[in-house]
């Protein structure tokens, strides 16, 4: 075995240069979180007050209980539930009445008339807007408290063995994601002869099963997760259809579509591309495999970002597409280190510059795992308190922890790199010391039977040959042994940034212990609260529209429409649509089309209102395939 050179480390030029890297992140991460003191809107909602407050005691029983959140929710017959000291329920058991106006959310049950003195207790459970189950109770008394036989509920929603199954599934997505997109990157752009290797493609095909398999039971199981807490309901169509008409279960078959295309991405890779020979051809097929690979990754990423955290809030539309750079900057550092790993204990062949390439792949990652890690602490904490107080700031510090014993343990194997050898000259020194083998043609005179066997014989030779030149490298086998300690701390991280996903932001827990709604201030102006009749001419087509536009000034505004019918009960049209026209400036009609949130709810975030005036808001309202209206009505904004 010849000797390898001697590695000196970095350059002289390399460590300033990484060196000044590292610390302008941590740097940046410090006063990015310091300086985020007026912050924007947080993303789960939390109940900012209510009516009777927590432990009030009031001497003649109220007509209703009302409760208060700090942004939009989706709410179902048995969201809230007031209960009296023998446990019977003491709400009509209606479905909760939208109260909200002028910016604030509220929602309302009727009591029956003529309640007792006692204790009673409230219990609530809604869908935030970032797709989150939130849930609590508390108790008032009427006269006098008394004793109650209610227990107050202690289990969150989404809670219960239903809510670790989900988590369960949370999880494996996020790691089908990783191995799937960072497997398939790290062949393309680092070893494109892994195309052929047979630990490589169960690897990323693992991936895609994974994640097909882990969004299926998400989607089965998110109508159990945010209500009842039972498996059998998994299974309720009709709790079906209500996930699908919501921005999670759209989400979730986006997905599963997103996932047939990256079926057909992955048949190509190690079907086609890894047959092919002709160098013209295969880089051609590497552009396109790249760029169709890309939209898709990118796509399947922006089903996390459009259903949660990115999704709510305020510049959702810069929230979004760097919620979907983290994720493909997580993907291709981790899934990368996870093909990597396989790699060097399952593949004698790959080499040097291989690992080369993808320390530069990984180097790039972390620079975008810190810019937009950084953006998304200040949106999600906000304040040094939340960060140290709260359960998402402290994940977050491990988070950020852990990443920095990963980069540790990368400096290290990036040393190792330095040292290795490429399997092919290793190969080459040991067959100049071994005796030569049998001639090829040595079996040309057997029977096709014992030649099959003998080159059998000789390729497990070959095979044990490779793996002992490949084990008997120290620089190897040092490589190996830090790539594998990246792995399981990266599998550690993964589970951290999966428990911050289903969190509430420290932001939000501050905001909910201080009783205050989380608001932006308006640029000028302030809410607008709209009420327009309808009557479309059909059957059932007469009701009001209420539209709710906050803060109410230029910039980004969150919109939310109510459409009660001519019985004042919440009603669903199949078709609701916006625009927004300043007729004295010549700008608009700007569209917008809400989410669906609940029954007769709709949402958008982020309406952009460039300029103060006088607008002309047009709502168009379908109640039937030929029924339909659009009523008109200007408001003041800014």
């Amino acid at each position: 075995m010849s000797a390898t050179a001697p590695y000196a480390g970095p350059s002289p030029i390399q460590r300033p240069v990484a060196a000044a890297a590292l610390l302008a992140a941590l740097i940046s991460l410090v006063f990015g979180l310091l300086l985020a003191g007026a912050g924007p809107a947080s993303a789960h909602a939390a109940l900012t007050g209510s009516d009777p407050q927590d432990g009030a005691v009031v001497d003649t029983a109220p007509k209703e209980v009302t409760l208060s959140f700090s942004e939009a929710i989706a709410v179902g017959d048995d969201s809230i539930r007031v209960l009296d000291p023998s446990g019977k329920r003491a709400d009509t058991e209606a479905e909760p009445k939208d109260l909200s106006e002028g910016g604030i959310v509220r929602y309302g049950v009727a009591l029956h008339s003529g309640l007792p003195d006692g204790t009673y207790t409230v219990a609530w459970q809604a869908v935030s807007a970032d797709s989150h189950p939130i849930s609590g109770a508390f108790t008032f008394s009427i006269g006098a408290p008394s004793e109650t036989t209610v227990a107050v509920p202690t289990q969150e929603a989404g809670g219960g063995p239903v809510g670790v199954v989900y988590d369960i599934a949370r999880y494996a997505a996020y790691t089908g994601f990783v191995l799937l997109v960072g497997g398939s990157a790290f062949v393309l752009i680092c070893w494109q002869r892994g195309a052929a290797a047979l630990p490589m493609q169960r690897l990323v095909v693992r991936g895609w099963l994974t994640l097909t398999a882990a969004t299926l039971a998400m989607l089965l199981l998110r109508h159990p997760y945010t209500s009842s807490g039972k498996f059998a309901d998994a299974f309720d169509l009709a709790g079906l259809q209500s996930v699908l008409d919501t921005k999670p279960g759209a989400a979730l078959v986006s997905r599963l579509l997103l996932l047939g295309a990256a079926a057909l991405f992955i048949a190509v890779l190690f079907g086609t591309y890894a047959r092919r020979e002709d160098e013209r051809e295969k880089k051609d097929l590497t552009f396109g495999l790249a760029v169709g690979g890309g939209v898709v990754a990118a796509g399947i990423a922006a089903t996390w970002a459009m259903s949660e955290h990115a999704s709510t809030g305020i510049q959702t539309s810069i929230a979004m597409p760097v919620d979907v750079a983290h994720l493909l900057a997580v993907a291709a550092w981790l899934g990368g280190l996870a093909s990597l790993l396989v790699a060097l204990y399952r593949t004698p062949d790959i080499g040097s510059a291989a690992v080369r390439r993808f320390s530069a792949v990984a180097f790039t990652s972390v620079v975008v795992l810190a810019a937009t890690g950084i953006y998304q602490s200040w949106r999600q904490v906000g304040s040094w308190s939340a960060l140290t107080g709260t359960r998402y700031g402290q994940l977050l510090i491990l988070k950020v922890a852990l990443i920095g014993v990963l980069l540790a343990v990368a400096w290290f194997s990036r040393r190792w790199t330095g040292r290795l050898t490429d399997p092919a000259a290793a190969s080459e020194e040991a067959s100049e010391e071994e005796p030569a083998s049998e001639p090829e043609d040595a079996s040309a005179d057997l029977d096709p039977e014992r030649a099959a066997q003998l080159a059998r014989q000789r390729a497990v030779v070959t095979a044990t040959k490779k793996k002992r030149i490949r084990d008997a490298d120290p620089e190897r086998s040092g490589l190996r042994r830090s790539v594998l300690a990246e792995a399981a701390v990266a599998v550690v991280l993964l589970a951290v940034t999966t428990m911050l996903t289903s969190t509430e932001p420290g932001r939000t827990e501050e905001e909910a212990a201080a009783g205050t709604p989380s608001a932006s201030a308006p640029a000028a102006g302030g809410p607008v609260n709209l009420s327009m009749p309808f009557d479309t001419g059909g059957q059932n087509g007469k009701g009001t529209v209420r539209i709710d536009i906050e803060p109410g000034g230029t910039g980004s505004n969150d919109l939310h429409v109510w459409i009660d019918g001519s019985d004042g009960k919440p009603m669903d049209v199949p078709e609701l649509k916006l625009a927004l026209t300043l007729e004295s400036k010549d700008i608009g009609p700007l569209p917008v089309v809400p989410d669906r949130l609940a029954e007769g709810h709709w949402s958008a975030s982020g309406v952009q209102i460039p300029m103060a005036g006088d607008w002309k808001i047009d709502v168009t309202v379908r109640t039937s395939d030929i029924d339909q209206v659009t009523i008109d009505k200007n408001a003041k904004i800014g």
